[in-house]
């Protein structure tokens, strides 16, 4: 929660040490007065701020994550995704995701954006100096001309700081580019996590293809089998049709998955950014032990205050929420007087010619501005600071509920995905059995085509299932190596 200051605070500010005027009336003396007040001015300057102070509230979330063993390791966001991705192909992906990807591009430039204005908020807190050249003439009483030539260093509006309004919006500005460097950490590792997602899945649809196409051969002599023996007498027209529908569901799902692994492919194609180069190391086979496809799998949960700190979205929240105070130190500073300098130190003369030769000349013309009546602009701005910083808490808030949820939901994966895998596997295999064993049966006569056919059925789809659990598993490691801030490291 944010501490707000109390309304003695606001109406007295800090005051600050500034340098003494010198006393004198002659031009050398008021020349070094002018000068005075302009360093004076320029202490004054920013030394006061009505921004309330950022604190950040407790997590609202519980102190452990469920299901976490608390086993020791290194932290995901200790790990670079060269360490952690043990496949070469998927290597070379990443790196070329990273060099050519649109969004990251976007996201770098929203760094330069967010970084130009910051620029400017902070070159707001020193004053603006121009060489002016200007003449003036005008008509005096007696029909002569009045004329007013001047040539030196000029100053205009040059606002002090003195209930830090400027330093408020720079340092909102700056606030707001550590949150675009936040968002293109969360853009990148989302990107890292995409790339291997999309490259599992992909492997995931080969071997699917690889099993429809076995089942594709086995039902197609089933048929040759069943037909035969139909028109020997031996098989009734229900088997044939039988296995007859079994055959164009296998052909069915063969197209299926191939257009799945085109789809696959054009997405991973948009997020590299590029078509995928011939030189890429050869696609390999989604591996039948998950944890082989990782150089660590073993991923440390932690204490969740520790994992939320190190996660980018959080730290952006964070960032957008520091901004919304500022802005709030911005919008009560109007409510107080502004003061501008404009000053000029030149040369000036009623002749053109003698311009450059003419003595020195110099002007010192301070402004105050109070606000009396503006019809509530300043008070409604102020509210809508106050609830922008109330919207950002809640915004930081539910980020970090929606982090913990993530990791809590990976973890969950982890725990249950490796049991899952290992029943289905032996269900393949069972039924791997259960098929050979009616295949043996109706080539000598003693089992029914209908008892193979179910058999084949089976078996095609417990390998479906397998290789879809296979994929989903690699896919919740490299989840959980997202959740817990992995793909960046702050040596990046």
């Amino acid at each position: 929660m944010t501490r707000q200051p109390s309304p003695a605070a606001l109406l007295q500010p800090p005051l600050c040490n500034a340098p003494a005027a010198p006393r004198g009336h002659g031009p050398r003396e008021r020349l070094t007065l002018a000068a005075a007040a302009t360093l004076m001015a320029l202490a004054l300057a920013g030394c006061a701020s009505l921004a309330p102070r950022t604190e950040l509230p407790a997590p609202p979330v519980a102190g452990a994550f469920p299901g976490d063993t608390g086993g020791g390791g290194t932290p995901a966001s200790a790990i670079e995704w060269q360490r952690f991705f043990a496949d070469e192909r998927l290597r070379a992906l990443i790196g070329l995701a990273l060099e050519n990807n649109r969004d990251l591009r976007i996201a770098v430039l929203n760094i330069e954006q967010a970084r130009a204005a910051f620029d400017v908020r902070r070159a707001d807190r020193l004053p603006t100096v121009g060489a002016g050249l200007s003449g003036s003439r005008q008509p005096k009483g007696d029909g002569g001309i009045n004329s007013l030539y001047s040539a030196g260093l000029q100053v205009s509006a040059y606002e002090l700081d003195l209930f830090g309004r400027v330093s408020s919006l720079a340092d909102a500005a700056l606030a707001q580019y550590l949150a675009t460097e936040e968002a293109r950490r969360a853009v990148q590792i989302s990107l890292i996590a995409s790339v291997a997602s999309i490259h599992l899945a992909i492997q995931g649809d080969e071997e699917l293809l690889r099993v429809t196409r076995q089942t594709l051969a086995t039902r197609h002599e089933s048929h040759r089998l069943t037909r035969l023996r139909f028109d020997n007498g031996v098989s009734s027209m229900l088997e044939v049709r039988q296995a007859e529908t079994l055959l164009e569901s296998a052909r069915a799902t063969l197209a299926q998955f191939t257009r799945q692994r085109a789809l696959d492919e054009n997405a991973l194609v948009l997020l590299v950014g590029q078509p995928l180069p011939r030189t890429l190391p050869p696609q390999t086979a989604l591996a039948s032990d998950v944890t082989r496809a990782f150089g660590m799998p073993d991923l440390p949960a932690g204490i969740p205050s520790d994992v939320l700190a190190r996660r980018p979205d959080v730290r952006q929240a964070e960032q957008l929420l520091r901004a919304a105070d500022a802005n709030i130190g911005a919008a009560r500073a109007a409510f107080f007087p502004r003061i501008t300098l404009t000053g000029s130190l030149g040369m000036a003369s009623s002749q053109l010619s003698g311009l450059f030769s003419s003595g020195l000349a110099w002007s010192f013309a301070p402004q105050l501005l109070q606000p009396i009546f503006d019809a509530g602009r300043n008070r409604a701005n102020r509210q809508v600071a106050e609830a922008n910083q109330r919207i950002a808490l809640a915004q930081y808030e539910r980020t970090v509920q929606a982090a913990f949820r993530e990791v809590a939901d990976a973890l969950a994966g982890r725990e249950t995905f490796t049991e899952q895998l290992r029943a289905q596997q032996a269900q393949v295999r069972a039924e791997q059995d259960r098929f050979t064993l009616a295949e043996l049966g109706f080539r000598n006569g003693v089992r029914s085509s209908l008892e193979l056919l179910d058999a084949q059925r089976s078996l095609f789809t417990a390998q479906q299932a397998e290789v879809a659990l296979r994929a989903q598993h690699a896919q919740n490691l490299v989840t959980l190596y997202r959740v817990l801030g992995g793909g960046w490291t702050p040596e990046q």
